[in-house]
C-alpha cells in the first residue's frame, strides 16, 4: 500500500525552489507585518505640539444617584470621606429622594423601628443607610453594611456594577449563601433631594 506525503519540505525540492518559497514567504510577509519605519508620526496639533496621551479611564464605580428596586426611593453614593478624591475612598450611601416621605398626618417619616432608641427620631430622608462599603480586586464593593429602615436592621453589604446604569445590592449576614440581592438603576434625571439629603 502507497502513502502519499503532503509535506513538501526543502529536502524534497531543489535550491531554486526552497529560494521561491522562500522569497513568497517574505513577501508575505512584509505586506502583512508593517516595517517600524514605515510609521508614520501623529501630525502636530495646530500650535506646534504634539497630541498628549489620553488618560487612563476611570474603573467604573457605583458612585452616583440609584432608584432602588421598589422605585419609590433614591440613594446617593459617594466617597464618605467628603474630601476624598475620587476611588480613594470606602463608600457611603444616604436617602436623598422619596416618594412619599411624609406620614398621614404630613410630618416627615422617622426612623421608628431603629433598635437604637436614640436614632428613633430622624427623618428617614436624608438617613445614611450605606457605610464603609470597600473596594475589592474583583470590581466589586464589600465588606460594608446597609440599613433597612423598614426592618430596623442592618445587614452586610456588597455591591456589584451589573452595567454603567444597573448596580446589584446584595445584602447578607456573614456569608453570601444566605443574602437577598435587588437590581437599583441610576437615576437619570436627579430627583428632588429632601430637606436632611
Amino acid at each position: 500500500m502507497a502513502t502519499t506525503s503532503l509535506s513538501m519540505g526543502p529536502a524534497r525540492r531543489g535550491p531554486a525552489a526552497t529560494l521561491g518559497a522562500m522569497s513568497l514567504t517574505a513577501l508575505l510577509v512584509a505586506l502583512t507585518v508593517p516595517a517600524a519605519d514605515a510609521q508614520q508620526p501623529p501630525a502636530p496639533r495646530k500650535g506646534g505640539q504634539a497630541a498628549a496621551p489620553a488618560a487612563p479611564a476611570a474603573p467604573p464605580s457605583p458612585q452616583g444617584v440609584w432608584i432602588d428596586h421598589t422605585g419609590r426611593g433614591a440613594v446617593e453614593i459617594a466617597p464618605c470621606a467628603q474630601e476624598a478624591p475620587p476611588g480613594a475612598s470606602n463608600l457611603c450611601g444616604r436617602i436623598v429622594w422619596m416618594q412619599n416621605p411624609n406620614d398621614e398626618k404630613g410630618q416627615p417619616l422617622r426612623d421608628t423601628l431603629n433598635k437604637n432608641a436614640a436614632r428613633r427620631s430622624l427623618p428617614i430622608c436624608g438617613l445614611q443607610i450605606i457605610g464603609d462599603v470597600k473596594p475589592q480586586p474583583n470590581g466589586s464593593w464589600d465588606k460594608g453594611w446597609i440599613y433597612d429602615p423598614e426592618q430596623g436592621s442592618s445587614f452586610d453589604l456588597e455591591l456589584q456594577l451589573r452595567t454603567p446604569e444597573t448596580l446589584q445590592v446584595k445584602g447578607y449576614m456573614g456569608v453570601k449563601f444566605l443574602s437577598e440581592t435587588y437590581v437599583w438603576r441610576r437615576a437619570k434625571e436627579l430627583p428632588p433631594k429632601c430637606s436632611g439629603a
